[in-house]
Formats: structure tokens, sequence, C-alpha cells
């Protein structure tokens, strides 16, 4: 499988390449230069399959050409052994039409967990061949840094630096991250927003001294493994749903678009979605980019739902380049506007392919409350606030009561007590297999939001490659 960048000018990888790189030298983001596509028999093939087997199956055709299958799923047993439940993403009935898909079984709670713990596997096989040191730089709106040094502390020939918002995840996601006192392991809290953490990132992939000098990878969701990783527990809710021979729609909440955009990847390998709802808080660009054509950055709002409070949604880009041709040159042109204004308009190519699939909410703060309180009281789930943004989405959507509707339940409750506790009255607990976060040491730095002080920071404490 050959990977090609979004904006056209970067040299086509394969799969190794295009992880190690994380973004791509152009500023773009991999995508597979064609989509996988099963047919229904095979799809229906899958059914009952382990979640580690059916993942291996499921991603072959991306890793072929730089992992034999008997690799593969070596280590999806190894990434999801790990995980607090059977299924690894288990599915949970609210009624008749509306289920929740429980993502965060994993070490950090939450569903970033499902791909990066594969991801720290691939680094490691992957710099095993290939020697030398990788510096992972990535930003975090509270779950992505946890989960990702979960992944690699400790692992050789791996270091992490993971820029999270100062004050703006909440205590439990930043501490998940701070208490990890591992050597190579990096916590950095920007005075800014995540969107000024990411354009950072962003900006030391084009860096040419920091590019020459360390060899640099992502695990935000611009890193394809990452993304890839995802679909996977598309496939495994829809088959228990009656795929193939019955289409089911998932309600995502959404600020990278990373996590929906595997479901629009597992539709183009066949697998029959009806609709992706994309459930966006009041940081709402991806609803109106979905609904009006309006990509149009503001400023982040703080909200209970931190994870979300973006206005940048990088792997946008992906669904835009995909829908408009896979014109690398106009899509180069498209993000360097915005780049310049913060502000674009979709083109009618772009509009009318996503309508064909996406639908979208913008979903109020009392709406999120509200959702929290009808789960606990009517169904006796508790839910975080990212999923109650997903599920009064799913419950509002107007879908048809024969269509299975999934809410990817993105995050366990307890990571965001205070806003459960304020709709629900019941305040949720950690479970005991992460520990007492409470009692233990912190370490991070505190920087500035600018990126000069980010790059010296790193700078003075990477690895250089051999």
């Amino acid at each position: 499988m050959e990977y090609v960048s979004t904006r056209g000018s970067a040299p086509a990888l394969d799969f190794e390449g295009a992880t190690l790189a994380g973004l791509a030298s152009d500023g773009g983001l991999y995508v597979p230069r064609e989509w996988p596509a099963f047919t229904a028999a095979e799809i229906a093939a899958m059914r009952g399959l382990p979640y580690p087997e059916l993942a291996a199956r499921v991603m072959a055709p991306f890793v072929a050409g730089s992992l034999a299958d008997e690799r593969l799923l070596e280590l999806t047993r190894s990434a999801y052994g790990r995980f607090a439940h059977e299924a690894v993403t288990p599915l949970a009935q609210l009624d008749e039409q509306h289920w929740l898909l429980e993502l965060f079984h994993g070490p950090t709670l939450a569903f970033k967990d499902v791909a990066l713990q594969l991801l720290g596997l691939l680094f490691e096989e992957f710099l095993a061949r290939a020697g030398g040191n990788l510096t992972i730089v990535g930003a975090t709106s509270g779950d992505t840094g946890s989960a990702a040094i979960d992944a690699v502390a400790g692992r050789e020939g791996v270091e992490v630096f993971m820029l999270h918002p100062h004050g703006k995840v909440s205590d439990v996601q930043r501490r998940q991250m701070t208490t990890v006192l591992a050597p190579n392991v990096h916590n950095i809290a920007i005075d800014g927003s995540f969107d000024d953490a990411q354009a950072m990132v962003k900006r030391m992939f084009g860096d040419g001294e920091m590019t020459g000098r360390f060899r640099l990878s992502a695990v935000n969701s611009i890193n394809w493994a990452r993304l890839m990783a995802q679909v996977v527990y598309y496939f495994a809710a829809a088959l228990q749903l009656g795929a193939p021979e019955r289409k089911v729609a998932f309600s995502v909440p959404t600020g990278n678009f990373g996590d929906i955009f595997a479901g629009y990847v597992a539709s183009r390998m066949g697998l029959p979605v009806e609709r992706l709802i994309v459930a966006t808080n009041v940081n709402d660009i991806l609803h109106r980019a979905l609904s009006a054509g309006d990509y149009s950055a503001g400023t982040v709002t703080p909200t209970a739902a931190p994870s979300m409070d973006i206005q940048v949604s990088s792997n946008f880009e992906r669904l835009l380049f995909d829908l408009g041709g896979r014109d690398g040159p106009a899509m180069a042109e498209q993000m360097r506007g915005f780049e310049a204004s913060r502000a674009m308009r979709l083109t009618n190519a772009q509009r009318e392919g996503a309508a064909a699939l996406f639908a979208s909410a913008r979903v109020e703060p009392d709406e999120m409350t509200a959702a929290m309180r009808w789960a606990h009281e009517a169904c006796g789930q508790t839910i975080d606030p990212h999923t109650a943004i997903g599920l009064h989405a799913a419950r509002s959507s107007g879908i048809p009561a024969e269509v299975p509707l999934v809410t990817l339940a993105t995050a366990h409750p307890a990571k965001f007590r205070d806003a459960v506790e304020r709709a629900t009255g019941q305040r949720p607990q950690l479970p005991a297999r992460v520990g007492d976060l409470f009692a233990h040491e912190e370490r991070y730095a505190e920087l500035p939001g600018e990126y000069e002080a980010v790059r010296a920071f790193i700078s003075e404490r990477a690895t250089p490659s051999a």
C-alpha cells in the first residue's frame, strides 16, 4: 500500500514510512493512494471474530508490504490484551434504536487507547528495523496525551514531548499525563489553546532545522496509522447490529475530525453506513462547514467538554481532499488560503460529497446536560460530556427508527467527574486499575504560548537522530 500527501508534493511512502513520518513534508496528511474495499461476503465472514483478529483483518490491506499478516495479528493481540473488557469495544443498548459503543476500556480510559496502544508497538517494530531515535511531538486537548504517553513510556528509542493547554484539561486528564515520570516522557503546559499547541506541532514538522536534527513523528490523528486503527471499531459495532445486510448510523462527538473520518474510511471500504453525524459543542466550525460550507475559525470557547474545544480540525483536510477529486495542488492552495485568513469556503463538490454521508449538529451546554441526565435516569448509563453531545445529536437526528444508531462513548465518565456530578448528582469513581492519580507526584513544564520557547525546550532535551 502506498501513501500520498493531501497537498501533492511530498514523496509517496509505504505504511512504515508514513507511520514514522506522521505529517507529510509538504504540510499535508498522508492517505492511501486508493481505498481498499471488502465485498459483502468478506464483511459477513468477519462476524464473530475476536477483536484482535477483526482488527488484523480490517487493517491488513493498509499495512501490505510493511507487515506480514501473522505479525500484524501478533501486534493486535498484544495491543488489545491490556483492555479491561474482553470485547475491547463493547456495545451497550440504551433503547430500541440507540446504542453506546464503549471505547474507554483501555489503560487511560479514552478512545485514543484503541489506536495508540497499537501505534506504540508499530513505532517499536519499525524502529527496530531502521535503528536510530524517534522524537514524538504531539498536542492534546486532553485524551491523546495520556494515551500516547502510556503507549510509549519506557520504550527504547522513543521519546515524547506532549503539549497541552494549561488549565484547560480536566484534573484527571492532566494527572494521567503528568504523573508518568518515565525519562522519555516530557509534558509541556502552554499558555494558550489546543489550536495554538496543534499549530506549533505542525510548524515544527515544517522547520528544516528541527527535522534535520531529529526524526520527528506524530501521535495525533494526523498520523495515518492511528486513524487506521480507529476504523476497526466501526466494523465491530456494525457487524454486531446486522451488517452487511443492515445499515447502521453513527453519531460521533468530534473536535479534530479523526474519529469520524475513520467512519468515512469504513464506508469507503464497503461497510454499509447509513449516516455519520458530526456532533460539535459551541466550538462548531465543523457544523458550520458541513451545513453552510463555512470553514472559518473563531475564538475557542472553553466548555465542560474540553477535548472538543477546537476551532481547527486537522483531519478535515483528508475529507476535503478525497471529496475534491484528490487534487493535491488544489488542496494545497485551499489550505494556504485558510492558514493565511483562518477562513475558507468549501467547494460545491466538497459540500455535495459530504452531504451524501454526513449530517451535523451543534449541541448547547444545557442539551449536553439533559442527555447526561436522560442516559442516567432512563437507561442506567453514566456518560461523560463528550459522549452526551454525541447522544443528543443522535436522539435529535431524525434517522428512521429501524436504523440502529450508535453513539461513540469516547471517554470514561470519571475523567470528567465535576460535569457528570452536576448533571446527574452522582460523582463517578475512577476504576481501581488506574490507581490513585491524586497521590502521585506531577512533573511538567509551563511555557509561554510561543513557538520559539517550545522549540528551544525540545531542542535542549531531545535525542538527535542517528
